[in-house]
């Protein structure tokens, strides 16, 4: 299969990565509303396809602090994702599930960092079992790192494996949340012989 382009990306594709960003993110939603032991509205995930070196600047600017937790993709398909977090995110969910003070913004310790973690790895998870779901492919999640760090930084790691997929990525930014709006964002990078694998298992042709 050739290098695979945005004008090649046809609308019925879109429509099924949009679809993808709408069940995953409804399903982290339900996920972490049973971790927090809150109710949780969600409002509808913005779905986008575009060059990897381009990512970055659709997030934030280069020098803000954000949580990124990073997994590689296994299974029927391979690849890597990441969900990103920025820190008023982070420090509230954290704070919730500590049961501290929402307002609390200290540093985060191995506790934190851990309940960080666990969530971005819902969070990856619960897209990943979408796409499961609607292609009945065997995919897996590797164990997760996680940094905290400026944004540049934390994407210049991923930035190396994202090489090695290909030169596009699927990005879904969710927001959730009851009192307080959450937001995150989704980055999968299949590798290219794995969009073949997807395109096939949804019937869409190229």
């Amino acid at each position: 299969m050739s290098d695979i382009s945005l004008q090649q990306i046809n609308d019925m594709y879109v429509d099924v990565l949009r679809e993808l960003g709408n069940i995953g993110a409804g399903n982290a939603t339900t996920a972490i509303a049973s971790m927090l032991s809150i109710r949780i509205n969600m409002n509808v995930p913005k779905v986008a396809l575009m060059e990897a070196s381009k990512m970055g600047s659709s997030i934030c600017p280069e020098d803000e602090i954000i949580v990124g937790v990073f997994l590689e993709v296994q299974g029927n398909i391979e690849g890597s994702m990441m969900f990103l977090l920025k820190m008023d995110s982070a420090y509230y969910l954290v704070n919730r599930l500590m049961g501290r003070d929402v307002n609390y913004q200290g540093d985060f310790d191995e506790m934190d960092l851990s309940a960080l973690k666990e969530i971005g790895n819902i969070i990856a998870g619960s897209y990943l079992s979408a796409l499961s779901a609607m292609t009945n492919l065997v995919i897996t999640p590797s164990i997760p790192y996680i940094a905290v760090d400026m944004a540049a930084s934390i994407l210049s790691v991923p930035a190396i494996e994202f090489g090695r997929y290909g030169e596009h990525a699927l990005l879904i930014e969710t927001e959730f949340g009851n009192e307080v709006m959450i937001n995150g964002y989704f980055i999968l990078m299949p590798e290219r012989s794995s969009y073949e694998k997807i395109l096939q298992a949804l019937g869409v042709t190229m």
